[in-house]
Order: C-alpha cells, then structure tokens, then sequence
C-alpha cells in the first residue's frame, strides 16, 4: 500500500471524493512531495484521476462504490443530475443511461470522459434567477448526498434543452419513452413549484398543455370546453 493511500484511509478519506486542499492538509511538506506521493499511488493503480485537482481511492481501498452521481456534483460544483439520468433513477424511463446528464448554472455546456465512471454531460438552461434548483432534491444514493431533480423537474428540463414543442400525451410516452404510470407521481403543487423557473414562452406551454392533459389543471379545462 502506498504512502498516501495509507494516509487518506487512516483520515477515514478512502470513500470520499478527494481535493487537492484535502491533500494539502494532510500531507506534510511541499507541492513538490506532495506531487510525487500522488503520482506514485496513482501508477500503483491506488488512486484514480477524476480530473485535475480531484481523486478518489481505487475500489479494492474502499469500502462502497463511488457513485457517478456524486463525481458529477464534485466534477462541476453548482450542478445537479437531471434530464435522462435523473427519469432513469427515477423509474420514468426503461432505458440504462451510460452517461451522466446534469444541468449547470453559466452559459457553456461541458462534457468530460473518464475510463471508469463513464461519460460526464453539463448543459445550460435560460432558467430565471433565483430558481436554478427548484424541485431539486438532495438524496442520498450508496451514502452519498447528491442533488437531483425530481421526475418532473427532470421531464421539463429535457423539454428545455431539446426545444420540444407540445405534441399530445400520447407523443409524450412513446417519442419519450415516459413510462405511462409515471403520471400517477405528479400533482398540482409539482406543476405549481416549476411555473417560474423557466424562461422560454415554449416551455410553459409546454408545461400548461401537459397539466390540462393530465388533468390537474381543472381551470384550464372548464376554459377548453367553453
């Protein structure tokens, strides 16, 4: 065992997402040892390279997996896991999603690759100020505390981002794949919480059709009929 694979499980670090700031406090002496002790256990396989200035130990030095989720939150601090991972975890739909899909704040989109966790994607969204993490969650997965959107928040960031325009509930499942018993999870009040958050005209009729087909916006529908 290395030198500072040994250290970081003795600091109780070996299932943690490690900084370089966490390294400099726990390791003696200059950038330079420091430099030399990271280099060392990561050609020993010890410890892995999430990106420059993050690490984690590899598996056999811990004691749980290290979830994409929370590598995602670490990779671009402010974001949250959204669009087709956040439905996947949520059940909404069957499909396995290989890469990990988040929403960040700012205006340029990201997109890093790592050989273990897999692919890693960062998209903007014209979200109004104040509102970036409305119906997002923080959840706790394999022990890890992660934001994530809840299946609502998710379906109408993916609306967002793709520009999708209303074309019926039917459209919806099956262009979508959004498993139809999902419906039954969604009430007024997650409709509610979300009208403010998005800018585009688009995306609040979006939102507006979807209630009136699901029922949950009686007003709407008594003004259909009329």
């Amino acid at each position: 065992m290395q030198t500072l694979t040994k250290k970081l499980t003795e600091a109780g670090l070996q299932d943690k997402i490690i900084t370089d700031s966490q390294l400099k406090r726990l390791l003696d002496g200059s950038a330079q040892r420091r430099y030399h002790l990271v280099n060392r256990a990561t050609k020993a396989g010890e410890l892995m390279r999430l990106r420059r200035g993050l690490y984690v130990l590899a598996k056999p030095f811990r004691s749980r997996s290290c979830h994409p989720f929370a590598v995602a939150q670490m990779v671009e601090p402010g974001s949250y896991v959204s669009l087709q991972s956040a439905l996947s975890f949520h059940g909404w739909i069957p499909e396995t999603v290989y890469s990990t899909t988040s929403i960040v704040p700012g205006r340029k989109a990201k997109e890093y690759l790592h050989e273990q966790f897999g692919q890693f994607t960062f998209h903007p969204l014209a979200i109004q100020t104040g509102y970036f993490l409305e119906v997002v969650e923080r959840t706790q997965i394999d022990q890890q505390m992660v934001l994530l959107a809840n299946p609502l928040r998710a379906l109408m960031d993916l609306v967002c981002l793709n520009k999708v325009e209303w074309q019926g509930l039917d459209w919806i499942e099956q262009s979508m794949r959004i498993d139809s018993d999902s419906w039954e999870k969604i009430t007024c009040a997650d409709f509610q919480a979300l009208k403010p958050v998005y800018k585009q005209k688009r995306v609040r009729n979006f939102m507006n059709k979807l209630e009136t087909a699901l029922g949950l916006n009686p007003r709407r529908q008594e003004h259909d009929h009329e």
